[in-house]
């Protein structure tokens, strides 16, 4: 089942059990699919990496906003992006805990040959790739720079 037909069944859902907090942000997801659609012509649909894309930069947006809503002491604002996030996180794979994070960035910092921090970008851009969705880039790059600086 793609994406798309997940989110409407969902939205279908909240709205018979007039879940509104839960409605807005699937109605921002499906809006998000269907502008990324027209953009490349329609076609198909999306395939399943473009979708992980647009979420992830999704859940990114609604983090970074709860980032400066808590910094500015608006804890109204920052309950609403939360709520939004929490929604959105439902449809992202499960994130990788510190431990496994870094298990798989040893993996490949051994794959590429990385033998210090000179080789950030080579372990950065196969990191991203094969941990696209499962790990915030962030925290990548943090633990990168922890790890090839030992």
């Amino acid at each position: 089942m793609s994406l798309k037909s997940k989110i409407e069944a969902e939205i279908k859902q909240a709205m018979l059990n007039k879940q509104k907090e839960r409605l807005t942000p699937l109605r921002a997801i499906k809006s998000l699919i269907l502008l990324a659609e027209t953009e490349k012509g329609g076609g198909d649909g999306l395939s399943e990496d473009a979708e992980l894309k647009l979420l992830t930069k999704a859940a990114k947006q609604r983090k970074d906003s709860l980032e400066i809503f808590k910094e500015q002491g608006r804890d109204d604002l920052a309950a609403k992006e939360q709520s939004e996030l929490d929604v959105i996180e439902e449809f992202l794979p499960k994130q990788l805990s510190e431990a496994e994070l870094e298990a798989e960035l040893k993996s490949i910092i051994s794959q590429v040959g990385a033998s210090g921090p000179q080789d950030m970008g080579k372990v950065m851009g196969a990191a991203t790739k094969n941990l696209a969705g499962r790990a915030d880039g962030k925290a990548i790059s943090i633990k990168v720079k922890e790890l090839l600086n030992q």
